[in-house]
Formats: structure tokens, C-alpha cells, sequence
């Protein structure tokens, strides 16, 4: 791979395998089968003929069908020591249909004119310019009451809206549907820069806490940010056991809570079995488990990077809000295949 290379490795080197629960894996992995990378045609094609199988034949299954290999930076790389473990989740957010009251912070589709100029309009100037805003103009999918929730979905790459509905309420999904070719910039980074936070303090409470207190530099803020996500709208519908299906990743496969992860894709190809070595965000529980490679994200770069899906919902925010673990990586590729 252009990014990383890959030493070979024994089961025994991977920490905790003998105690992950297989089986919550193994629907990630089949749901990546639907969309698999050539060299796992042939393990997908068997895997999908399986009858169920307990957690002693899953194993066994594997270790007949894959090899382990530790994941490494290339020699003389320009990445951090260690390997780095990021969080991510799908924001469930309140939002209008049309413009009214508080809710004033548009979601756009992706203007007509998108591919015709590259870069796109910045942030700042789409607000602030008539030309952008006349591009943007009757695009709004909808409208949310905070900018900082319109940010976080589109630093997610994805959300749910639910909006009012007689007693109860509707949602849909807002899925990935372009950029404006501008460079990501962290607001947490500009606001450390900014001397407002602390290294180590800028998660997305304590962002959220400062913007609460400095509503007159909002607006600075997020212009320090010039890339802007575009959306489209998908209906939900419920899959097995009435739960929501994840929002696709960069593989076109929906995303597994827990099971899902975003890599750099020059590291490490996607529809691939990733070993996580890691821990729990504040805490040392460990984090290692088997997880599919089926997303990726700006910020994703480098060999030994990853950012882990965590879902939907409060407790999947905060997980995902303040998780930044050291990692160590190991694929698991077909036997027989050329390693990359």
C-alpha cells in the first residue's frame, strides 16, 4: 500500500482475540460482502453459503481462511509515534422544513454548479457573497436551530432530523453528497491557536460550552473552518429487530456501531478485517476487537489511523466527542492473496 506496509503476524500477537464476540462482527463483515475488494471475492463468496456458526467455528473459520499482518508506517514517514484512534457517531438532530423561529441554520443539496468550479465557495464566502448565495438558493433540505449542529453533521459526513409530526415525530437521514473541495480546519484546533482552550481540551462539549459563551465569535469560528458538506435526503427503514440501518460509508456498505471503522484508504483497502488494539475513551478498558474497514474521512491519514464508529444517539456523541487513543492495527487478509 502506498502509505503503510504490512508485516507478517501470528494469532497469538493479536491482544484479546480469544475473548471478542465474533458473531457481532460477522454481520459487519457480511453486509461488506455485498461490495467486496477483489481479493476477498472468494472468501465472501464461501462465507455467504455459511449456515450460522457459534463463536468456536467462527474462529476456526477464520483462522483457516486469513492471515493475520501487523499494519506499519513506511520507513522515514512523517507520522506521529504510535498510532492514533479517533471516534465518530451519526448526530440525531431537531430541524424544520422551512425557515421559522429559531430555526434559521440551513442543510443544503449540492448546488448545481458544483463540478463546474473547483475549489467551491469557502464557508465565509457563501455567506457572505451574493453570487455563492444565489447558488445555494432553494437547496435547503432543511433548517436546524444551532450552526454548531449544522457543523457537527457535516463533520460527520452524515445525520438523522427528526421534525415534528402530530403527537409523534419523522426522521430522515441527511447521506454524503459532496464538498466544496476546500481544506478541512478544526475548530478545536483554532480555538487552542485562539488561546480560548487548552491542548487536550477541545472536545465538543467544551467546544459547545465556549460558543455558549462567546456568541458574538460564533461566527469566526466557523468561517475558520472553510469546507462545507452538501447533502442528500434518505427515508429510514427499520432492518432486523426495528434497528435503523448505520449511514453509508466510503464502501457504499451501511456502517455497524461498534464494528465499523474509517481508514485511510492508501493504508488499508476498504471491505477489509481490521484487529483494533486500543482503549476506551478516559479509561484504560481496553478497546480490541475485530472491525470492517468501510469508511474514511479527511482527517483519516496515515497507516496506523483509524476512527471508530459508534452510532447514533447521546451516548455515541460523547463516546466519539472525546476519544483520541493510542492504536495499534493488524489486518486480516484471504490466505493465499497477495499481502499490499
Amino acid at each position: 500500500m502506498p502509505r503503510s506496509r504490512w508485516l507478517a503476524a501470528d494469532w497469538a500477537d493479536l491482544p484479546g482475540f480469544a475473548s471478542d464476540r465474533l458473531t457481532q462482527w460477522w454481520p459487519a463483515f457480511i453486509a461488506g460482502c455485498s461490495r467486496p475488494a477483489r481479493p476477498w471475492s472468494t472468501v465472501c463468496a464461501e462465507a455467504q453459503l455459511r449456515p450460522p456458526m457459534g463463536e468456536p467455528a467462527l474462529r476456526e473459520w477464520m483462522t483457516q481462511h486469513l492471515q493475520p499482518w501487523r499494519v506499519e508506517p513506511l520507513p522515514g514517514a512523517a507520522e506521529p509515534a504510535g498510532g492514533l484512534l479517533t471516534g465518530y457517531f451519526e448526530p440525531l438532530i431537531e430541524a424544520r422544513r422551512s425557515r421559522q423561529g429559531a430555526f434559521t441554520t440551513p442543510l443544503h443539496a449540492a448546488p448545481a454548479d458544483l463540478t463546474l468550479r473547483r475549489p467551491y465557495w469557502s464557508r465565509q464566502e457563501l455567506d457572505t457573497l451574493p453570487n455563492a448565495q444565489a447558488a445555494l438558493r432553494g437547496r435547503e433540505i432543511a433548517w436546524v436551530a444551532d450552526p454548531l449542529d449544522a457543523l457537527v453533521i457535516q463533520i460527520q459526513g452524515s445525520g438523522r432530523l427528526w421534525f415534528p409530526q402530530g403527537d409523534g415525530r419523522q426522521v430522515t437521514r441527511l447521506a454524503f453528497a459532496g464538498h466544496n473541495d476546500q481544506p478541512y480546519r478544526s475548530v478545536g484546533r483554532w480555538l487552542i491557536d485562539q488561546g480560548e482552550l487548552r491542548p487536550g481540551e477541545a472536545s465538543w462539549p467544551a467546544i459547545k460550552a465556549w460558543a455558549q459563551r462567546n456568541p458574538q465569535r460564533v461566527q469566526e469560528m466557523l468561517w475558520a473552518n472553510p469546507r462545507v458538506v452538501f447533502f442528500r435526503e434518505e427515508p429510514l427503514a427499520a432492518g432486523p429487530g426495528s434497528a435503523l440501518p448505520g449511514p453509508r460509508g466510503a464502501q457504499g456498505i451501511p456502517l455497524t456501531a461498534g464494528r465499523s471503522i474509517a481508514v485511510d484508504p492508501q493504508s488499508i483497502p476498504y471491505g477489509t478485517a481490521v484487529w483494533l488494539d486500543s482503549t476506551e475513551p478516559l479509561s484504560s478498558t481496553p478497546l480490541q476487537r475485530l472491525v470492517m474497514a468501510q469508511d474514511t474521512g479527511s482527517a483519516i491519514v496515515g497507516a496506523v489511523r483509524a476512527d471508530f464508529f459508534w452510532g447514533s444517539g447521546d451516548e455515541a456523541e460523547a463516546q466519539a466527542g472525546r476519544m483520541k487513543q493510542a492504536l495499534r492495527l493488524w489486518v486480516l487478509w484471504p490466505k493465499g492473496a497477495a499481502a499490499r
